[in-house]
């Protein structure tokens, strides 16, 4: 069986093949490891996705919540342990980097709080890595996710507009787009206000219970929130597990609150790093300028002010959730309605759990021991056009499983996603292959998101996505 489907895969249609290559995101992690322990989670996690994203420099930074140290060693200590598991996550995934080679990224910013280490004879081997890899020939954008304080971008952003032309600065800003895990330094806002075309992503200030990102570890009332639990932890993460198991940490704070600033740089179908506004595994956000009433301190040495340009900042979802069903249709939605900005983080949670937890898996286990995630594959384009009132069908009848798992379909709707905001139900059945739907009446063009959610039945069950756009015309 596993013979056959290998061979499936090779013969496969040519457009599905070249439909599914996509272009890896290129990342710089900015990380107060030590500070917390949620550092190390996070950066045990990256490291089972080095296949998938192109990690071109770690630095050791400070933060707010330690202001005079920074321990690169610690990062050098995760990757120790990558080493010694990289030969069998090559089982499973090719394109896992060496350790040496991620050892060479490793980098320190200086030793200095936010803006007492940005200016003249500030530089650092840290923010002069960013400034290299800027300047490297290739157009992909750049990823900064910051897991603690910026400062050692604004030192680079500061030596960059000092020290070249205002088009060849410009062209290097354009380049970066940013991930803050809320505002670990009086840098953020100095970034935000002397380059207003950065693209940036944050909540603003250092009141984390009003932050996005805080989706991944929130205990939310009326869900199961298991795959956050301790144990969960214990038995899917650290216990038997190899290595990397062995030096995550437990939780002190909040379990791997740093981590939302990558997960939507990892290429599952659903994500898509570009358009923050459309939602993924790392939360959805919108572009507006927020209001600085509403702006909460949090407790932490950073300042807070107001924002002087629009940011990529906290957005709204009306979640209903999908639940099993014991009998009859195997799906129907829930009665409970979700509203808020962490539910754009935490509706996809267990589905990145499970799937963190299946690559720890192939640490220490064998192909055929192990799960691997279902391969959506379209009848279809993932852009689509249809007119007002037009019946129109989406199919993934072809769908694979590398395992020969059986698999489940669920189609849906995700309104905030397009420009259409009304929610546009499925005409029949949400859980089969192929799902029917009627364009609705609009007096101008408007696009909406379909997602198709495809979950095995392996152990931890994975999901794969599709996300089909259609433009709608009057």
């Amino acid at each position: 069986m596993k013979l056959l489907f290998l061979l499936a895969l090779i013969f496969l249609p040519i457009s599905y093949t070249v439909g599914q290559t996509i272009s890896k995101n290129r990342v710089i992690i900015l990380t107060d490891i030590e500070a917390d322990p949620d550092d190390t989670q996070s950066l045990v996690r990256l490291l089972l996705y080095s296949n998938q994203i192109d990690i071109e420099g770690i630095i050791a930074t400070t933060s707010c919540w330690m202001t005079s140290s920074i321990h690169p060693e610690s990062i050098e200590r995760v990757i120790n342990a990558y080493a010694e598991v990289q030969p069998n996550l090559l089982k499973h995934e090719a394109g896992f980097p060496e350790a040496v080679a991620l050892e060479k990224l490793v980098k320190s910013g200086l030793p200095k709080y936010g803006m007492e280490g940005v200016g003249d004879g500030m530089d650092s081997e840290g923010s002069e890595w960013i400034i290299k890899t800027l300047e490297k020939n290739d157009d992909r954008p750049l990823w900064i996710s910051t897991w603690g304080g910026v400062n050692t971008l604004a030192q680079a952003l500061y030596k960059i507009d000092k020290t070249k032309s205002k088009e060849e600065s410009a062209r290097l800003i354009s380049k970066l787009r940013v991930y803050t895990i809320s505002d670990q330094d009086d840098s953020g806002i100095w970034i935000r206000n002397n380059f207003p075309d950065l693209f940036y992503i944050v909540t603003p200030g250092d009141d984390y219970g009003s932050a996005t990102w805080t989706g991944i570890n929130s205990f939310i009332q009326g869900i199961d929130n298991t795959t956050i639990s301790n144990s969960w932890i214990a038995n899917h993460i650290q216990q038997n597990h190899g290595p990397l198991g062995e030096i995550y940490p437990d939780v002190a704070w909040g379990v791997e609150g740093d981590t939302p600033a990558f997960l939507s740089l990892i290429p599952n179908g659903l994500n898509d790093a570009e358009h923050p506004e459309w939602g993924g595994w790392g939360g959805r956000y919108e572009l507006y300028k927020p209001d600085f009433s509403k702006t909460k301190k949090g407790g932490s040495i950073v300042n807070i002010e107001p924002e002087t340009r629009p940011i990529w900042t906290n957005a709204i979802d009306h979640y209903i959730r999908y639940i099993p069903s014991e009998y009859g249709r195997t799906v129907k939605k829930d009665t409970a309605v979700f509203e808020g900005y962490k539910e754009t983080l935490w509706r996809w949670r267990d589905d990145f759990q499970n799937d963190f937890a299946a690559r720890m898996d192939w640490c220490t286990k064998s192909y055929a021991e192990a799960n691997h995630a279902p391969l959506p594959i379209l009848s279809h384009d993932e852009h689509l056009t249809v007119k007002s009132g037009e019946a129109f069908s989406l199919d993934a009848f072809d769908t694979l499983d590398p395992d020969g798992d059986s698999f489940s379909f669920l189609w849906f709707n995700y309104p905030e996603a397009g420009t259409y905001k009304k929610t546009i139900n499925v005409n029949g059945a949400e859980n089969v292959h192929i799902a029917y739907y009627t364009a609705p009446a609009v007096d101008k063009e408007e696009t909406a998101h379909f997602i198709l959610k495809v979950t095995d039945r392996g152990t931890p069950q994975l999901s794969s996505y599709k996300r089909i756009i259609v433009t709608i015309l009057p």
